[in-house]
């Protein structure tokens, strides 16, 4: 769970992915479509990547994969993601880790 909590707290975005997971895929989208540049960590990539998928349920996440983090704190899976955008509260969330788009 260290892992977990120190890369959170290092990356303004952060999406725990798995390089098959199109759900994972969908969310990475929409951040970018949205102007926020999220740092991705592929969990099927790391020797430790089990350990991280226990430590992520530990933490609240519905499944594994993605898990979302955002200033630091669990933002959630992509039902939380996803409802949390078409009630208009992702938006303001992402905000101060935009891209300038003009």
């Amino acid at each position: 769970m260290e892992k977990v909590v120190k890369l959170a707290s290092e990356k303004g975005i952060l999406i725990f992915s798995k390089s098959t997971c199109c759900l994972c895929y969908a969310v990475q989208i929409l951040f970018q479509d949205l102007g926020a540049h999220p740092f991705i960590y592929e969990i099927d990539q790391d020797p430790e990547g089990k350990e991280i998928e226990k430590a992520l349920m530990r933490m609240g996440c519905n499944g594994p994969v993605p898990a979302v983090f955002v200033g630091g704190k669990l933002v959630g899976s992509t039902n939380e993601v996803m409802s949390l955008h078409l009630s208009g509260s992702l938006i303001p969330l992402l905000k101060p880790y935009q891209a300038n788009l003009c």
